[in-house]
């Protein structure tokens, strides 16, 4: 059996993003509910298919998204880099427009633990001298 899609994964802070691109219309599912449905925001939806029109491939391919964990920029972040990489498996000669926009890249910055006998991760108690 053919396989009719292109399966990456994306991350980012504590989301991960399973990204399902197969030959279509343009129509975007993201946990089973219409892109606007899931943000709310045509804007946010537009952020997360970036990839798509910097390709140029925005109305050939339908998306599909599994997303979990974080919250909704972490969310954005992990899905347009499962897009970007997805893409990738589709046509590989893409991969330069991708890597000048910056999407071909793993934004490893995550929340600083909580250290103990501090607050937070970095603030301090009150220091009393006296």
């Amino acid at each position: 059996m053919a396989v009719n899609y292109h399966l990456a994964t994306g991350r980012r802070k504590t989301s991960t993003a399973r990204v399902f691109l197969y030959e279509g219309s343009g129509n975007v599912t993201i946990n089973d509910k219409s892109g606007k449905d899931f943000f709310g925001k045509e804007s946010l939806v537009k952020e997360a298919l970036e990839p798509l029109y910097i390709a140029e491939l925005k109305d050939r391919f339908d998306v599909k998204v599994n997303v979990a964990g974080g919250g909704v920029t972490g969310q954005i972040g992990a899905i347009r880099l499962g897009i970007a990489r997805a893409i990738l498996k589709y046509d590989a000669s893409v991969k330069p427009g991708l890597k000048k926009a910056g999407l071909m890249t793993r934004d490893s910055r995550m929340v600083e633990r909580k250290k103990p006998g501090q607050p937070k991760a970095r603030k301090r108690f009150q220091f009393s001298k006296r």
